[in-house]
């Protein structure tokens, strides 16, 4: 598959294009509704669906099954990050309406580090073609471990990053709205909403390093590889504030995509066995998901609604005050 410079070009300026104008849609701080995040979602996913279109069109058949198959595998992986972000914004009492602010940003920030991570594993697997057979390993035994890993509580407090950032940057315990630093006694320190959003993407990259491998396991075509994960998570904001408050629905979303890691695992090991058809393992993918989401709407079709710990707005949120207390008791504990 040949990819000229135009092709690339024109890719980053939608991308950029499409981020300006959401910024531009969104430069007002406000409360995301249901109805707004669906029709975002809408969007984005026809933006996607659409260039899988202009794979098909321009490259063929082949390519654009690969490419459908990596947007499906990274769309669905995503939606585990929504649960991880509901609590860190949950944690930090931060108001619904800036987060789509931290949200935009973290996806900007994505963006960036998942092309470095494709373009360093573009160079390894062209330099070392054995190294696919590690990436179908490590995906094996991370869908495995999923699956056995009970329910666990995220606590933010506990994490190493937030200590770090804590630590080694000056912060004040109270929210300034949407900004990220103020400054105080005369010097710059950094507010909860900055440390959202090194959480945010640390989040992001850890959650990196099993999508980016499982696409592999689809396409090596470093193109394609880039463009679906970029148009599957640009639709990450809207698919936070449609899905946050309906996670607790999500009971065996878990270990559907456990299943499809251990898959795609397994589909790299076999590359010099049999090659299983694109087309064969999207259709594997999507039944696993299928059965899943199924599964688990069934089981919770009496489930009561229980709003996500993310989705507050100003006058629910949390004030400095009890922040700073939970944020002495949580250092009290470390």
């Amino acid at each position: 598959m040949v990819v000229p410079f135009w092709a690339w070009a024109a890719v980053l300026g939608v991308i950029l294009v499409m981020l300006a104008v959401d910024l531009f849609a969104h430069r007002r701080a406000h409360v995301v509704s249901v109805r707004e995040a669906a029709v975002w979602s809408a969007v984005w996913i026809t933006l996607g669906l659409a260039f899988g279109g202009v794979v098909w069109w321009v490259w063929g058949a082949d390519p654009a099954a690969q490419y459908f198959a990596g947007y499906v595998i990274e769309k669905s992986l995503a939606v585990d990050n929504v649960f991880v972000f509901a609590i860190i914004f949950g944690y930090f009492a931060v108001p619904r309406e800036h987060q789509h602010r931290v949200l935009f940003y973290g996806v900007l920030g994505a963006l960036v580090f998942r092309a470095v991570f494709i373009a360093a594993g573009s160079v390894l697997i062209a330099s070392f073609s054995w190294i696919l057979y590690l990436f179908g390993a490590f995906l094996v035994l991370t869908g495995v471990k999923m699956a056995r890993q009970k329910d666990e509580v995220v606590d933010p407090e506990r994490s190493a990053v937030l200590r770090l950032f804590r630590r080694f940057v000056p912060m004040t315990d109270r929210q300034h709205g949407h900004r990220f630093l103020v400054r105080e006694g005369g010097k710059w320190v950094a507010t909860p909403l900055l440390a959202v959003l090194v959480l945010v993407e640390v989040t992001d990259i850890v959650f990196a390093v099993d999508s980016i491998p499982a696409i592999f396991a689809v396409t090596q075509e470093p193109f394609l590889v880039f463009t679906s994960n970029a148009f599957a998570i640009l639709g990450l904001r809207a698919m936070y504030f449609l899905l946050a408050d309906l996670m607790h629905r999500f009971t065996y979303l878990k270990l559907g995509l456990a299943l499809v890691l251990v898959w795609v695992g397994v589909k790299m090991l076999l590359l010099d066995v049999y090659k299983i058809p694109t087309a064969a393992s999207l259709a594997v993918v999507a039944a696993i998901l299928a059965v899943a989401v199924g599964a688990s709407w069934w089981k919770t079709r009496d489930a009561t609604p229980e709003p996500g710990a993310g989705i507050k707005s100003d006058s629910e949120s949390k004030s400095g005050p009890e922040i700073e207390a939970r944020s002495e008791t949580g250092s009290d504990r470390s």
